[in-house]
């Protein structure tokens, strides 16, 4: 089910909020379990089971860790093979046959399992959970519905963002319920909604069809760059921002997972922006065991490339993730080694640029099918594939989505949020801007349900990792 879909918007959040303000608090949790898996079986009824196994696997597990300590490493190391075992038998079994046939000549079948949704944000979670155990940072949880509901608690279950224990045990078990929290909670979940219906998923139509003609030119390839660099990111901090308003809600309150990445000097910046939840969890679970930056150059380079493989291969089983991966892992390394600094005496235009530039080379190869199809579009960038500069059909395209890439550039960036907020300063304006919000919020609402009626393309693209 998703959050931007009438099914979602007008019967299932409504009932459950329903449902669970009228049940006492004691029972809070049990509806949320319940809502959840509801959630979860009206899209995948089947692979619940994986999820709820996954659930059991880290209860016992951290109940183990936490009695017999004489053994607790033992005990972690099972979880962790169960946990990243079910993730590879479902995400990278085919990857691993695949390139084994192509390698040895062999002819292994395929296993042609579906992915299931979320997969990797809650392994994450479970595998955060039952290391913070074994490290004794969090107290295991004996009670197997609160440990449940934090795995599937539907506002972040299917694409994050990634949850740790560690920063909601205390509101799985007692989180408090104010008006304000409600109100702010539906603000950010009603942004986010729109950014992903009214933006993201024109941005995402502009994208299909340029992979789908073959009217391509120059300017075509540097706009589909553009327009699908955008749409990655309103997708994705759309879905975030949705969380964490349904989070607020139910008295959650998850981290931010993206602060403007756009407007970043560096890709070190830019990681420090983009995605926070998942590099705060290969830094604190891979990075930081590995020796973090507390070693010698050489094994510096190797903790950064390693991290950054394992980044780009959670995103998916293609080998578009781990060149992603890597390339921006050898970027982090340079700028680690030297440019970080030149950087920083640069025009901050020129670092912006540098940066925008990376970042769309980068989401080329993220989208593509394959290596080959990756390369043809970016050497399509600089005419190296014979089309033309610009053609009618680009002309088209590019003054029909024209509003949608100004409006998406800007709203990448703090102009809006900083423009509000300064005219927030003066009394008057403050009290007109808060009495125009709610009308606002109705007003988007209407607009987005409007397009979600006609509209067929609602896709997010997350999920599929």
């Amino acid at each position: 089910m998703l959050f931007s879909s009438i099914n979602f918007l007008y019967y299932f959040l409504p009932c459950v909020l329903i449902i669970y303000f009228i049940t006492p608090a004691k029972y809070k949790n049990g509806v949320l379990l319940i809502s959840s898996l509801l959630f979860y079986f009206y899209g995948e009824p089947i692979y619940i089971l994986v999820m709820l196994g996954e659930i059991l696997s880290a209860y016992i597990h951290g109940v183990l860790i936490d009695k017999y300590k004489k053994y607790k490493k033992i005990f972690l190391i099972s979880s962790i093979i169960i946990s990243l075992g079910t993730l590879g038998i479902f995400k990278y079994s085919d990857f691993f046959i695949t390139n084994i046939n192509s390698l040895l000549k062999s002819k292994i079948s395929l296993l042609n399992l579906v992915l299931p949704i979320g997969i990797s944000f809650y392994t994450f979670q479970i595998l955060s959970y039952v290391i913070d155990v074994y490290k004794e940072k969090v107290p295991v949880q004996r009670n197997f519905i609160k440990l449940a509901t934090y795995v599937s608690l539907f506002p972040q279950l299917v694409a994050g963002p990634i949850v740790r224990y560690i920063d909601v045990q205390k509101e799985i078990t007692k989180r408090e319920h104010t008006f304000q929290n409600m109100s702010q909670g539906i603000t950010r979940f009603c942004i986010g909604l729109s950014k992903k219906v009214l933006i993201a998923n024109q941005l995402g139509e502009l994208s299909q069809i340029f992979l789908q003609t073959n009217e391509k030119s120059i300017i075509f390839y540097w706009i589909y760059g553009i327009a699908f660099s955008l749409q990655i990111y309103f997708d994705f901090s759309a879905y975030s921002d949705m969380a964490i308003g349904l989070g607020k809600m139910f008295g959650f309150h998850f981290l931010e997972n993206f602060n403007y990445p756009y407007i970043s000097k560096s890709i070190t910046e830019f990681w420090r922006r983009w995605h926070i939840s998942l590099g705060t969890w290969f830094k604190d679970y891979v990075y930081i065991p590995l020796g973090g930056n507390r070693v010698g150059k050489i094994k510096l380079v190797r903790n950064i490339l390693v991290v950054w493989m394992l980044t780009g291969f959670w995103h998916g089983a293609n080998w578009t993730f781990i060149l992603w991966g890597l390339l921006f892992g050898i970027l982090l390394i340079i700028e680690k080694t030297f440019l970080l600094e030149k950087l920083e005496k640069m025009p901050k235009f020129l670092g912006h640029i540098y940066v925008i530039f990376i970042v769309m080379i980068s989401f080329i190869i993220f989208n593509a099918n394959n290596i080959g199809e990756a390369i043809k579009q970016i050497t399509g960038l600089f005419g190296s594939n014979g089309e033309e500069l610009i053609n009618s059909y680009t002309i088209y395209y590019l003054k029909s989505y024209f509003v949608i890439l100004v409006l998406a550039i800007i709203g990448a960036t703090p102009l809006l949020k900083n423009t509000v907020n300064k005219l927030k300063e003066k009394i008057k304006i403050r009290k007109i801007i808060n009495i125009c919000e709610p009308l606002m919020i109705v007003i988007l609402m209407l607009f987005v349900t409007s397009y979600l009626v006609d509209s067929s393309y609602n896709p997010f693209l997350y999920f599929r990792f």
